[in-house]
């Protein structure tokens, strides 16, 4: 099996559109763990993707803009929403790079229910802010349904230069055109498309999450190994395609 590589513009174009959205202000957070701490969690069919011998555990802030279905225009209230999601990074048996996500908390219901029933994304109901002063951003969270409402984030960020040239752990963290999920009795694949990231060193200011560990992980040690961030990108989803249950 060849393994698709890590590029900063999309790999495999999305020739019909089922989703369409914006990601705005994101926070990247990320920690190397083992592989073998993160495999259980995988859906059938895909293993970690890993980077000189780890894989990661990341933690993204956002505000997700104009979700909307086929090619837009996206919706301005119910399709706008802060989000933060703890994600995992995989491979398939076709070669192709993803995310896993362990957990997405959302600030409007309705999204959150549509997930949860058509591909069995695990998102959540969350009370959610993103406030923005000058170059500082905070993140907080605190789950509402389905439990544990003890699952709360807080972290800030301030934002650094632009990155011209991201090393190869940014682009592994960031360049990723797709998502695996297990749902209905297979495992899936949806791919993504969306220009090249606009990415900028970040510092790491604060921090208080409970989210990784209620996902079954375990805490992080230590503070990121990375921190990101990004203003933003457009950003089409094709329609789901099953893979087999063996990578």
């Amino acid at each position: 099996m060849r393994i698709e590589d890590v590029t900063p513009e999309t790999v495999r174009p999305v020739r019909r559109s089922w989703l369409v959205q914006r990601w705005h202000d994101l926070a990247f957070l990320h920690w190397a763990v083992a592989p073998e701490t993160v495999a259980p969690l995988l859906p059938a069919g895909t293993r970690p993707d890993t980077l000189d011998g780890v894989t990661y555990v990341g933690l993204i802030g956002f505000r997700m803009v104009r979700l909307g279905p086929l090619r837009g225009p996206g919706l301005p209230y119910l399709g706008t929403f802060c989000e933060t999601n703890v994600r995992l990074y995989s491979v398939d048996a076709y070669g192709r790079r993803a995310v896993v996500f362990r957990s997405l908390e959302a600030e409007r219901l309705l999204p959150v229910l549509v997930a949860q029933a058509t591909l069995r994304l695990p998102y959540k109901w969350s009370r959610m802010r993103l406030a923005k002063t000058g170059d500082t951003l905070r993140y907080t969270s605190r789950r509402r349904w389905p439990g544990p409402r003890t699952a709360t984030n807080a972290m800030a960020v301030r934002v650094g230069k632009p990155i011209e040239a991201p090393t190869p752990v940014e682009q592994f963290l960031t360049a990723r055109w797709g998502l695996h999920t297990r749902a209905w009795g297979h495992s899936l694949h949806l791919p993504n498309a969306h220009p090249r990231w606009p990415l900028h060193h970040a510092t790491l200011l604060e921090l208080d999450d409970s989210l990784i560990v209620s996902t079954g992980l375990p805490a992080p040690v230590g503070p990121p190994d990375s921190v990101l961030y990004s203003p933003g990108v457009p950003v089409v989803f094709g329609g789901p395609e099953t893979i087999p249950d063996r990578p």
